[in-house]
């Protein structure tokens, strides 16, 4: 295993244990793999090719079919960002704008 797959198992492992359903925990780091990890296009189909290949209708799944209770999700994320931040007073700020669009068809593309 990579050092980085070792760092998102570490980091994945208490939302995992919040999902429940043993098939969610499996196919969960695969889909942040997909997210995170390198190429260009982020969709099931090219993401299952890289990360999890045979597994495209698992993937699916757990994307579009897939429910859950999202409170103890939320609760473990406040959870590890307040970790993370480390202080009371301190502010944790997530900026996505940094992040290239591509394609003529892309919300947000002519602004940029």
């Amino acid at each position: 295993m990579a050092d980085w797959d070792t760092e998102l198992s570490a980091f994945l492992q208490p939302f995992l244990d919040k999902l429940g359903h043993k098939k969610r925990r499996q196919i969960c780091p695969l889909y942040v793999s997909g997210l995170i990890g390198p190429g260009d296009r982020k969709s099931i189909e090219p993401m299952a090719e890289r990360f999890a290949p045979g597994q495209y209708d698992r993937l699916h799944h757990f994307i579009s079919d897939g429910l859950w209770d999202a409170a103890p999700l939320e609760a473990e994320l406040a959870r590890q960002a307040d970790r993370i931040v480390g202080a009371s007073s301190a502010f944790l700020v997530i900026d996505d704008t940094g992040l290239p669009k591509k394609g003529d068809h892309s919300v947000g593309v002519a602004p940029q």
